[in-house]
């Protein structure tokens, strides 16, 4: 369980899909004075050196940040998300890949809250170092599933959720799915991000089945695949499921997706946007 570490896969296709579509979330949320509130169950260590051994081990972020990070000509729906890229990499040099807590970072204001989840040692001290001394981010050495229970509501009634397991564990599919929709049930008028990988397409298929049959409403659903769907080993795509999603994303992505697919995959095209369900 403690086995999966990002910074072999930091910058790689699917994290470019997932925190595209975070940046344009937090843009919706910083065009208000009102404070945010921002809940992450799996952490991660938050930030990672892509010329360290296990970046460098597969070099999965060749094929996904690389291709566009240094690109002038791009839609402004990827420009709030190379912004923070550029914010952490000066000059030519690609060096660093933020996690999902380290691009939210970059949007904090004096009146918003993060809650940060980390269940591994090493990486949950990373995390710690990388938030010292910033008093309105609380982090923990625990389970995320576990927090939506406890942490959700919240004080702050604007906000996201991001879901983000490894899916090393293969319950981590049903759990995860219950776990949207019961903290949804707490947290109602929050946005929440489910993220997933597209490895047997049978497993996403049961996500779906699992969130059509909830009383949850308003569900988009986005999906970028690099590879045809395989039982062999291996994660072909991967995909979000959106509740709540801000009133422009859906047109945003409309703009996105088709242009990381050109970027990202041109040898073979397969994606999916649509309302999973309606409103």
């Amino acid at each position: 369980m403690l086995s999966y570490r990002h910074a072999f896969h930091a910058g790689n296709f699917a994290d470019v899909l997932k925190h595209s579509v975070l940046s344009l979330c937090l843009e919706h949320l910083i065009k208000k004075d009102k404070p945010f509130f921002y809940l992450d169950t799996h952490s991660g260590a938050g930030s990672y050196s892509l010329s360290q051994s296990k970046a460098q081990q597969n070099q999965e972020f060749q094929n996904g940040i690389s291709q566009l990070w240094q690109l002038t000509t791009f839609p402004t729906e990827l420009q709030p998300y190379l912004t923070a890229i550029h914010a952490l990499n000066s000059g030519k040099r690609l060096k660093t890949y933020p996690g999902s807590p380290l691009l939210v970072k970059q949007y904090l204001r004096d009146q918003d809250y993060m809650r940060l989840y980390e269940l591994h040692p090493k990486d949950h001290e990373k995390l710690k170092t990388l938030f010292k001394k910033i008093q309105h981010v609380r982090i923990e050495q625990s389970d995320g599933f576990a927090a939506l229970k406890s942490a959700l509501p919240p004080h702050i009634k604007r906000g996201i959720v991001l879901i983000d397991p490894s899916y090393e564990v293969k319950t981590d599919y049903q759990t995860a799915t219950k776990q949207l929709i019961e903290g949804y049930k707490r947290f109602n008028t929050g946005t929440f991000l489910l993220w997933y990988p597209v490895v047997q397409r049978g497993r996403v298929n049961y996500m779906e089945q699992q969130l059509r049959n909830s009383k949850v409403r308003n569900i988009l659903q986005v999906e970028h695949c690099i590879a045809p769907d395989t039982t062999e080993h291996g994660m072909t795509g991967s995909g979000l499921f959106i509740i709540n999603p801000p009133w422009q994303l859906n047109s945003q992505l409309a703009t996105l997706l088709p242009f990381l697919q050109e970027k990202l995959s041109p040898q073979y095209n397969r994606t999916i946007h649509r309302y999973l369900v309606p409103e």
